[in-house]
């Protein structure tokens, strides 16, 4: 039996594993106040080339959306996402159980689009009732999407200008970050994400870690009592270390980009035998995910054997199913999906 399933499907990656060994019988303070905490910090900064930065480790990907967008909205805000964004639509209400409304706006591909965005904020702002809505604070954004698609550095560009106009904070979920620096058909790179983005964070579980998130604050912008807010959140390790080991690993010698290069070249040979044995993609996707279009039947079959996740049904009989690579997909699991083909 193989897994396609997802990108978290093993645990950690043998040198991040092999750190937390080496590391495991030192004495460090707790609350990422630890010297692998502090060192991680540094190499985050120094591969986003922003030195200004503010790096915080938090637990999980639903833990970093939720506390990063409660601490910086204000009471009255809400933050606009695209309709398939994680935060509408797999986290369980996270953000609304805080109060804050998601504000869910139309998609292409995941993607969000700036001329979308300002039209919408001119409505907004031309609205008699003002008073009575939900100000939009923040726009949340994932690189790549829910449907592996990335934002051109034309398309980030313009979210984060129209955000400067509303006077609102441009966030950027990375949950799979590292299979988006590493696709081949990117221009965008870490910096331009820390130049364009006023905080963003890097996944560390999809790509290697056992669990944790390096959150970046770009411009000296944390809200104030970070780690406490992160802590009335449930987002805040007291064996910090844990989360610093890993990310000082990632970080050390581009393990996180050569984790990321390897899922793309195992994504892109998927794709090359589904294409050979004549399947159809329900999209085009340049990262570790791709979208394949199955009979019911060849699922039942391909299921005996190999791990995938339903997307959805497109009619009775045909399905899309999404298939991730990661550092841990081989060679072998390949050639065993091809001679079930």
């Amino acid at each position: 039996m193989i897994s396609l399933e997802s990108d978290y499907i093993t645990g950690a990656h043998p040198k991040v594993l092999q750190r937390l060994i080496e590391t495991n019988e030192e004495v460090q303070t707790g609350y990422g106040l630890d010297a692998y905490c502090l060192s991680a910090a540094e190499k985050i900064k120094s591969a986003c080339q922003c030195p200004e930065a503010q790096v915080y480790f938090l637990t999980g990907g639903t833990q970093a959306n939720a506390t990063v967008i409660t601490s910086m909205l204000e009471e009255f805000q809400g933050v606009i996402s695209a309709t398939t964004g994680h935060i509408h639509a797999h986290e369980a209400g996270a953000v609304e159980f805080s109060g804050h409304k998601i504000i869910p706006m139309p998609h292409k591909q995941g993607k969000l689009n700036a001329e979308d965005i300002r039209r919408y904020m001119k409505t907004f702002y031309a609205d008699e009732a003002i008073e009575h809505l939900v100000y939009p604070g923040m726009v949340y954004i994932s690189h790549p999407t829910e449907y592996g698609s990335l934002y051109s550095l034309a398309e980030l560009t313009a979210l984060s200008q129209v955000c400067k106009e509303y006077g609102m904070s441009l966030f950027m979920d990375g949950a799979r970050l590292a299979y988006g620096l590493m696709s081949r058909r990117t221009d965008v790179t870490l910096a331009d994400i820390a130049r364009l983005c006023d905080v963003f964070y890097i996944g560390g579980t999809k790509a290697g870690a056992l669990c944790g998130e390096a959150v970046v604050f770009t411009h000296q912008n944390a809200p104030s009592h970070f780690m406490n807010r992160m802590k009335k959140r449930g987002a805040l390790m007291a064996k910090g270390r844990l989360l610093g080991a890993q990310f000082e690993a990632l970080f050390t010698d581009g393990l996180y980009f050569e984790i990321g290069r390897h899922a793309i070249d195992m994504a892109e040979k998927l794709e090359a035998i589904f294409a050979k044995k004549g399947y159809s993609f329900y999209m085009d996707s340049p990262t570790n995910q791709k979208f394949v279009i199955l009979t019911k039947e060849t699922l039942e079959r391909l299921r005996k054997a190999v791990a995938v996740t339903v997307w959805e049904w497109l009619d009775a009989d045909r399905v899309v199913v999404r298939l991730a690579t990661t550092w841990s997909t081989k060679e072998a699991d390949l050639e065993l999906l091809e001679a079930l083909l």
